[in-house]
């Protein structure tokens, strides 16, 4: 199905603006793009028929595809392919109003040297406000409470069974100084509550320093972790780097936040762990969802929500948002604020 996007009239109507296209499927385009991102969309761009399109296999969007100069991509994107490369000679950027470009942008696209571009930032901040929100709450075992008191009712000895609640020198670690872990890292600043220890191992150590946290190894860092809390991109090289010896390496009464990816955690090793008394508020999990019979969903020391904490609904029109501010500078001829290359990839999602 091809959404209805409005055609934009008035008096400036013919002023020229790059070709565009909305690639996305329709749920996306209609939770992102509201009356004031599609007036904007207007504004900066000229959109031919059709305006949007979630697959590339028909001959109208084909032929509409060999004249658009900027994709504005967003989720259900398909992937920018040689072939969909070789229909679209005119295509000079690819801006992408959600997060990670891996699932769409290959070599192919670099290869190309197409302008790409992220919205990424945007995203960062609901993230960084849920991870927030469950360290504050990992502090005092909240959630964990929250189930006890539902098993032991009346009977408050369940208060003193998860572990030291009180105290303000508690120790967070992040992996990854990312986008978000860098806001994280903020927050934590701002409130004054935690020590915060950064393991990563491409960031500057000046920069964490300037963050108020310290740069530390990962084996350093453990075993000091009131809460340790997971911003480390998904690529090969992270895949489990958090297994069995690293969550042996906690101690007692430690809490794993993850809001990154789930791969980041060896899942058979968590739920081991987490049999055995980690605490953990899990996000995002390998697979997402985990299956139905695995233990993590029946223990009361683990919290499971269904990858929400980046945008949703209305949230994701501030990455639509910042979408159309990269068109409208790139129609502008002003470079981009947020770009994405081949080599940045290698260490970002």
């Amino acid at each position: 199905m091809t959404a209805t996007v409005p055609t934009r009239t008035g008096p400036d109507a013919s002023r020229r603006r790059p070709e565009a296209m909305l690639l996305m499927n329709d749920r996306t385009l209609h939770t992102q793009f509201g009356p004031e991102e599609l007036g904007r969309l207007h504004a900066a761009a000229s959109l031919g028929q059709p305006p949007h399109a979630s697959r590339l296999n028909s001959g109208t969007v084909r032929d509409r595809l060999a004249e658009v100069e900027v994709l504005v991509t967003s989720w259900g994107c398909p992937v920018l392919d040689r072939d969909v490369l070789q229909a679209a000679p005119n295509l000079r950027a690819v801006l992408h109003a959600a997060g990670s470009v891996r699932a769409h942008v290959p070599d192919a696209v670099f290869d190309r040297g197409l302008l790409v571009t992220t919205a990424a930032d945007s995203n960062a901040e609901p993230v960084a406000q849920y991870t927030l929100g469950a360290i504050l709450w990992a502090f005092k075992k909240t959630p964990f409470l929250a189930m006890d008191a539902r098993r032991f009712r009346e009977d408050w000895s369940y208060l003193h069974g998860r572990g030291d609640l009180g105290g303000r020198d508690r120790t967070v670690v992040l992996v990854g100084f990312s986008r978000i872990g860098r806001r994280v890292a903020g927050l934590l600043r701002t409130l004054g509550l935690a020590r915060v220890l950064v393991v990563d191992p491409v960031a500057d150590p000046a920069e964490i320093t300037a963050a108020g946290a310290e740069p530390v190894e990962l084996a350093q860092a453990l075993p000091q972790a009131d809460v340790l809390s997971l911003h480390a991109p998904e690529l090969p090289e992270t895949r489990h780097m958090i297994g069995a010896a690293q969550l042996a390496a906690l101690p007692p009464g430690a809490v794993l936040v993850n809001t990154a990816r789930g791969s980041l955690v060896d899942t058979a090793a968590l739920e081991d762990a987490c049999r055995a008394g980690l605490h953990a508020v899990l996000d995002v999990t390998d697979p997402e969802p985990l299956p139905a019979d695995s233990v993590l969903y029946d223990l009361h020391n683990v919290v499971l929500t269904p990858h929400i904490a980046g945008s949703l609904g209305s949230e994701t029109r501030t990455m639509a948002g910042a979408a159309l501010t990269e068109l409208e500078r790139y129609a502008a001829g002003l470079p981009p604020l947020a770009p994405v290359t081949r080599q940045s990839l290698t260490v970002q999602a």
